[in-house]
Formats: structure tokens, C-alpha cells, sequence
């Protein structure tokens, strides 16, 4: 008996889950478990809610070693509406990006805007790269008020998914809307599925610097699925530059 093996990876961040592939001899009733199990394991991990995407994506892009920025304005540059905020954030990104590109500095960038909470003043929530020598230059950039500095922390308290949530916390303005934006050459998370012997573990590496963030096991009549999401081994030298990636003989994909 065989099952399927899902794993997606972004950045430091796995996502693995192990549930029933069908068997061709199986009866009617149950196939018709095995599928509904294996129905159950993928939405776990088709990623139904907005902050589990974002996770994925800041993951695979975002560490401690770039930046956070909150954005806001003073009463001369304070946007009527989200189209004159979204402009003035559209007109940072192509000054901080000439910026970059007169240095041979790649930017990558992901942002929300937000105006719902504390006094409703239209502000910016920023992941930016960074390149060592950034503060500065973003102050004098951004030029129409402050500009607010955090460390991203990767913890039990506070990691992908919280920041993730936190980003997420404002309803759309109208259905459809998109949460956030993002600069076109952000990395995303790579994702592969495979067959796996029956008897495939499934566990969190002992190497592992946070080793339970998440972990689910459910079992039926017709077989059970697990999931597991932890921080891989060595996580912290892989939030700078990426490097050239190994080429690797590549699975079969279903």
C-alpha cells in the first residue's frame, strides 16, 4: 500500500503531510473513505486563509536579517483614500528601487496598507531585503513621515505566522481586495507531491530550532493523514542572499 506525500517548502519553513493514495482493489466503500480522507489532507494544506499564503511568502523571502518598516505620514502628506496612499507607496518603491539598482542591489518588497485602527490615519506595514545600509537612505526616501524600525523575530511566541496574522488583521475595503502587494520578483514557495511506502514517517528533525509549530494526525476507519510545519536546520544562514541552487534529480509530480 502506498500514500502521497506532500511537502512545500518556502524559505526555512516546511510544510509536510503524508495521507492514503487509492488502491485499485479496493471496494467501493472503502475508496470512498480513502478519498474523503485524502480530501481533508490536502485542504489542510491548500491554504484557505489569507495569513496562510502571506506566511508562505514572507518565508520564503523574509528573515531576521531584513526589515520591517511602518510607514506613516504627517498632516501635510496624509492620504485622502487608499488609491492616493497606494500611489505614494508605488512612488517609494521606484525611488528606493533606482536607489538599489545604482548600488547593483536587488529589492524585494511586500506591504500593506492599512487606516482601521488606533486614530484611522492611512499607514504602511513593510518587509524590505536588506542590504546593511538601509535606514538612512529609507528615511530620507520615504520623506513624508515617519518611519518605524522593527526586528523580524522568529520564535515560538512570534514567527512567519503571527506576523503573518498581524498583517492580515484588516478586513478588505470591498470583496475582492487584495490584502497586500508585493514587488514581482518575490520568491515562492516550491512545492512537490509523491508517492511514499505506506509505512513513510512522518516527524519533525530532531535539529529542528522550533520543533513543534504545528502538527495535526487524524485517523478514520480507512487510514489517517499527518501534517507537520517546522523551522528546517540551519534556518538562520538562509535569510540572506540565496545561493545558487543545487541542481537535483526531480521527483515525479502527480
Amino acid at each position: 500500500m502506498a500514500k502521497f506525500k506532500k511537502v512545500i517548502v518556502a524559505g526555512p519553513l516546511v510544510v509536510e503531510c503524508v495521507y492514503p493514495a487509492p488502491n485499485p482493489r479496493d471496494s467501493a466503500g472503502v475508496r470512498a473513505g480513502k478519498k474523503a480522507l485524502s480530501s481533508a489532507a490536502q485542504q489542510q494544506l491548500n491554504l484557505r486563509y489569507a495569513y496562510q499564503k502571506l506566511e508562505l511568502l514572507i518565508a520564503a523571502n523574509f528573515g531576521v536579517r531584513d526589515l520591517y518598516v511602518t510607514l506613516t505620514y504627517d498632516d501635510a502628506h496624509l492620504p485622502r483614500n487608499r488609491a492616493e496612499a497606494r500611489e505614494a507607496m508605488r512612488a517609494f518603491w521606484k525611488r528606493l528601487r533606482k536607489a538599489r539598482n545604482e548600488k547593483g542591489q536587488e529589492l524585494r518588497y511586500l506591504y500593506v496598507t492599512e487606516h482601521k485602527h488606533g486614530e484611522g490615519r492611512w499607514h504602511h506595514h513593510a518587509l524590505i531585503n536588506g542590504t546593511g545600509e538601509d535606514y538612512d537612505l529609507i528615511r530620507r526616501l520615504w520623506g513624508q513621515g515617519g518611519v518605524e524600525f522593527r526586528q523580524l523575530r522568529i520564535d515560538r511566541d512570534k514567527n512567519f505566522e503571527t506576523l503573518a496574522r498581524y498583517l492580515c488583521k484588516e478586513q478588505r475595503d470591498k470583496v475582492g481586495l487584495r490584502l497586500w502587494s508585493g514587488s514581482r520578483n518575490l520568491r515562492k514557495p516550491e512545492r512537490e507531491c509523491f508517492r511514499v511506502p505506506n509505512d513513510t514517517p512522518l516527524s519533525i528533525p530532531e535539529s529542528s530550532p522550533l520543533p513543534l509549530m504545528d502538527t495535526g494526525d487524524v485517523t478514520t476507519a480507512y487510514g489517517h493523514y499527518r501534517y507537520i510545519k517546522y523551522l528546517a536546520a540551519g534556518w538562520e544562514t538562509t535569510m540572506g542572499p540565496r545561493p545558487k541552487a543545487k541542481r537535483r534529480r526531480r521527483r515525479k509530480r502527480l
